[in-house]
């Protein structure tokens, strides 16, 4: 099993927030798909959107998910759609083990409501596009959760300890597996 821990769940759930402390503190790269995605285009996510639709900007980032997932020893913040592909979906259980990130989509919109970077808010109603989207990719991230986290309005810290308890919780279990 892979040493990696990849971070699932919808816009503003705080992937990369939460990310890059638990990579410090667990002494791992942190990666955050769309910032690579970014890096390698020369443009925002936005614009990606505009040029090549989402269609476009999926096909990337399968490509980009499928690299960093081959890595080892790193943290993965994953785009909140990330898993609506299977082979995305196949290649994050293979990668590492895989926290969903979960929250209300009233507290996400308290998160993202002034961010004007992100395409799918660009609605005339932001908070029922978050409700519509919770309910669509909610299967998704259960499927391929192995721990989910419930996050709310704590302190970054709060949640890291949560995650990091979680991953020892599991790595106990394996322990007492192989002892048995």
């Amino acid at each position: 099993m892979s040493s990696n821990i990849i971070l699932v769940g919808l816009m503003g759930a705080g992937k990369s927030t939460i990310g890059r402390h638990l990579a410090k503190l667990m002494r791992k790269e942190f990666y955050d798909s769309d910032r690579v995605i970014e890096e390698r285009t020369g443009v925002d996510i936005s614009t990606i959107f505009e040029i090549e639709g989402e269609q476009g900007f999926r096909d990337r980032e399968e490509q980009i998910i499928k690299e960093l997932c081959e890595l080892e020893n790193i943290v993965l913040a994953t785009g909140g759609g990330s898993i609506l592909r299977e082979t995305n979906r196949q290649n994050m259980k293979k990668g590492g083990h895989v926290v969903y990130l979960r929250t209300s989509a009233e507290l996400l919109f308290s998160r993202i409501r002034y961010d004007k970077t992100r395409p799918l808010m660009q609605t005339k109603s932001p908070i029922n596009t978050l409700r519509k989207l919770l309910d669509d990719r909610e299967p998704f991230y259960m499927d391929v959760a192995d721990s989910v986290i419930m996050t709310g309005k704590q302190k970054v810290g709060v949640i890291v300890k949560r995650v990091e308890d979680a991953l020892n919780k599991v790595s106990s279990n394996k322990s007492a597996e192989k002892n048995d």
